[in-house]
């Protein structure tokens, strides 16, 4: 299920994809209110299926999902835009290792969740700006 998209020209674009509904809200609004433009999905495959290279600047994916987790989105969608930057959040803090594990050499940011919005700003612009 899409929750909702916002058009723009492409600049400080990021795709979040989470499937907890109120984790959306939060993230989108408080992302959308310091200026990003946010396209949001709680359904991986949907986010997968609907995915365009070129369109966004950064990922924000959680780790756990039904059907595709987000260590596999972040996999398939790298195939189809190499260039793409990615975050992944998680509520436990045992998928960093993980991602760590998949992705020894690459320089890859996992959040814990529950972050304050303002901390999830700052490493947002900071992910955007490297």
């Amino acid at each position: 299920m899409k929750v909702e998209q916002t058009n723009s020209s492409g600049s400080n674009r990021i795709l979040l994809v989470d499937d907890e509904p109120d984790v959306i809200f939060t993230f989108k609004k408080g992302l959308e209110a310091h200026g990003y433009v946010v396209d949001a999905f709680k359904d991986p495959v949907l986010a997968l299926s609907s995915f365009k290279p070129g369109i966004y600047d950064l990922l924000l994916l959680d780790v756990k999902m039904p059907q595709i987790n987000g260590f596999q989105l972040y996999e398939k969608i790298k195939k189809i835009d190499s260039e793409v930057k990615a975050c992944f959040i998680t509520a436990n803090e045992v998928y960093y290792e993980s991602l760590r594990e998949i992705f020894p050499t690459m320089d890859l940011d996992c959040y814990v969740k529950p972050i304050q919005i303002e901390d999830l700003v700052k490493h947002v612009k900071a992910e955007l700006e490297s």
